[in-house]
Order: structure tokens, then C-alpha cells, then sequence
């Protein structure tokens, strides 16, 4: 009888011991997506609730390939955002991106997994910043260029400027992103009018364009 009850005692022990190892599960991150603007590629997540002590680890791998890769710069972070633009700059490639949740010592999420993302694709392209000036000769119109980035991969950019008069009339007129020149000039304008601009990014080859960039008005001479 003293040796059931001592045998007793020693699995119950047991049982105590292996239970308190078993680790938690956590929620895993939701809503993880890359937001890519002129190239720069963010993967982003939406932490679990009560998620103020938590850390979070990101992989990430080409689509099709097996292996998964640690990003490094995002391990055992607490924000809920990593880079990967340098990891993902290849706009032929398709790509994925994963964040688990951990909470120390052993408690962890699963992975959550992102949609397949392409940067050529994918990204969307900023609006560009209109620079005007008043003179003899008309209004002289200046853009600021896009991300380098952006000017790399397309060659072929340009903008479109529209011109608009008091009536609400619109006038379009292109301008190469890279001429030497940098300026367009908009000639044979009423004095004294008021005219309003806007600017806009093509990308012809993959028919993609930027949001009108925000009105500048401008009195003319």
C-alpha cells in the first residue's frame, strides 16, 4: 500500500512538472502586407491584443524558393513594421513575408504569412512636388523628381502638368522627368490671371500613373 501511494505522489509530481513546460500560445499578428511606395518596401502588421510586451520576428523569402530567411535588423522587435526594401529590390521577383509573435522565455505565435508581393507591380508611385515662378515669359514650372529608385527603374517617366484657368478649363502639357532643361515654361498666358497647377507621374510602360499632386495657384504677371 506505502508503495502505490509513493507512486502515487511521484506521477502526480510528473504530471505537474510536464505541464507547467507545455509553452502558451499566443495570438499570432493579423493583417501582415507590404506598403511600397516609390520602392520602398515596408512590411507591415497589426500587433495581437494586449500585445505591450511582445517581440516580433520577420522572415522572408523569394516566391517559389523552399527557404525561409531571417531579416536581420528585425528580430525580437517591438514595432510593428521592418524595411525590406534592400531584400526585395529585385523587380522581376515576387515575394513573401512572415512575422510570428514571442512573448520571453518560451511563449510564441504562429507565423502569420503576407500576400504575394511584386515591387514592379505593387508599388505605388508618389506625387511629385511642383516648384512655380512668375515672369515675363510666362510661368515656369519646375518638378521635383521622384526617388531615385523610381528614376532607375523607368526611364521612360514623365509628367504630366495640367493647367488650369479661372473658368476651370484644363490645358495638359509633358515634361520629361530627366531632360537637362528641368523646367518647362508656359507661355502666351493672360496677365494678371489667376492660374491653378497640378502635376501628375506616367510610368507608359506598365501604364501606371501617380495621384494629381496638390493645386498650386499662381498669379501671372
Amino acid at each position: 500500500m506505502t508503495d502505490l501511494l509513493l507512486r502515487a505522489v511521484l506521477l502526480g509530481n510528473l504530471g505537474v512538472c510536464v505541464t507547467a513546460q507545455v509553452p502558451v500560445m499566443l495570438a499570432p499578428p493579423t493583417q501582415v502586407r507590404f506598403d511600397s511606395v516609390d520602392y520602398k518596401n515596408v512590411a507591415h502588421w497589426t500587433p495581437p491584443a494586449n500585445s505591450s510586451s511582445l517581440q516580433f520576428y520577420v522572415q522572408w523569402k523569394i516566391y517559389g524558393e523552399p527557404q525561409w530567411l531571417d531579416v536581420s535588423g528585425c528580430q525580437g522587435i517591438q514595432r510593428p513594421h521592418c524595411d525590406l526594401s534592400a531584400l526585395t529590390s529585385d523587380p522581376r521577383e515576387w515575394y513573401y513575408a512572415r512575422v510570428h509573435a514571442s512573448s520571453l522565455p518560451s511563449s510564441k505565435s504562429a507565423w502569420a504569412l503576407s500576400p504575394r508581393f511584386s515591387p514592379r507591380w505593387d508599388t505605388q508611385i508618389s506625387s511629385p512636388v511642383l516648384r512655380l515662378n512668375c515672369t515675363e515669359q510666362g510661368i515656369v514650372v519646375r518638378v521635383k523628381p521622384p526617388r531615385l529608385m523610381v528614376r532607375k527603374m523607368h526611364r521612360s517617366l514623365h509628367y504630366e502638368i495640367y493647367l488650369i484657368d479661372t473658368s476651370g478649363q484644363e490645358e495638359v502639357h509633358e515634361m520629361d522627368c530627366c531632360s537637362k532643361a528641368k523646367k518647362l515654361i508656359l507661355k502666351k498666358l493672360k496677365h494678371k490671371e489667376k492660374y491653378c497647377l497640378q502635376a501628375q507621374t506616367i510610368i507608359p510602360l506598365q501604364a501606371k500613373s501617380s495621384a494629381r499632386s496638390p493645386v498650386k495657384c499662381v498669379t501671372t504677371l
